[in-house]
């Protein structure tokens, strides 16, 4: 169906919280998508940049979604019985 990409600002701590969780992103490929995943360390690659540069980009930009998706924007406590599709 698709990938699933962004940038984004978070704490270790806002995204140790979600590792492990499923997230459900909708139909975000398309009608009829429903997407949902358990995050696992895998699913996120960690850029260690220095604090200044991520303070100019979530302040350029209004957000600490910088670009595509944020699963921390997307988790919600999901009932795993209403599982969509696997991403």
């Amino acid at each position: 169906m698709g990938d699933l990409e962004g940038l984004f600002a978070a704490t270790k701590e806002q995204v140790d919280a979600i590792i492990g969780k499923r997230i459900y992103f909708g139909e975000v490929l398309g009608k009829h998508s429903e997407i949902s995943r358990d995050i696992s360390n895998d699913d996120l690659t960690i850029l260690a940049i220095d604090e200044s540069v991520v303070d100019i980009l979530v302040k350029a930009v209004g957000r600490t979604t910088i670009s595509g998706f944020n699963p921390l924007d997307y988790y919600e406590n999901f009932d795993e019985e209403d599982e969509g599709d696997e991403l």
